[in-house]
């Protein structure tokens, strides 16, 4: 659906946030045709070859040893993409520093993959990034999605880095999320968040992102 230029004198920067499969893709790719929105998705590609190693992989399969390692430098990717030159009126970005902190890194920490010291390390390279750089959004939409739908579809696209990935890792990030996100139990969000239902099937989903386009895009 064609939208009409957006007439603001700064770029309206969304997060995208949500568990493992839920959805965060597909919203991607649904406002990816507009001209006035510029999508940013997580450096996969940086955490898959850093230098010829691939590092989602190898904190996927020894999870104790490497997850330190590819949340670090998950940090430090993000906040490149984060940083780098806006070209148009809206941003709408793939998870945030925020979520890597709160939810993935305290998930990895919480099951005992992540040592006490390395999680301390990471928290204080958060900390003072928080502190010194200016990392902000205007929105976040949250795509609120049992645990169980996105098993499923984590089966069904079938990534050969999260084949250790089971149910309960998914729980765990689900309470996370909803702990941070919706009962604001973790840390105050840094921006509003619109909570959307992302169980329905993909297709359905589309309409659900169409009802809320304006508020999504800064109009309302």
């Amino acid at each position: 659906m064609f939208q009409q230029p957006v007439a603001r004198t700064r770029t309206f920067k969304v997060f995208v946030e949500g568990n493992i499969a839920s959805g965060k893709s597909t919203f991607l790719n649904y406002f990816n045709h507009s001209p006035d929105i510029e999508i940013r998705t997580e450096p996969v590609e940086k955490w898959q070859n850093l230098h010829g190693h691939n590092l989602l992989k190898l904190a996927h399969e020894d999870p104790t040893r490497w997850s330190s390692s590819l949340q670090t430098y998950a940090l430090l990717t993000r906040l490149q993409v984060y940083n780098e030159p806006h070209k148009r009126p809206i941003t709408i970005m793939e998870r945030s520093i925020f979520s890597s902190r709160y939810c993935i890194g305290e998930n990895l920490y919480r099951s005992g993959k992540m040592p006490a010291v390395e999680y301390m390390v990471l928290d204080e390279w958060y900390q003072w990034v928080v502190a010194n750089t200016e990392v902000h959004a205007d929105l976040i939409v949250y795509l609120r999605t049992r645990p169980e739908v996105c098993l499923v579809r984590m089966h069904k696209r079938n990534r050969k880095e999260e084949n250790n990935i089971s149910l309960a890792y998914l729980n765990n990030l689900h309470e996370l999320h909803e702990n941070w996100l919706v009962h604001q139990r973790t840390v105050k969000p840094p921006a509003p968040v619109l909570v959307l239902d992302a169980n329905s099937n993909m297709g359905d989903m589309e309409h659900v992102f169409e009802e809320h386009r304006e508020k999504i895009m800064g109009q309302s």
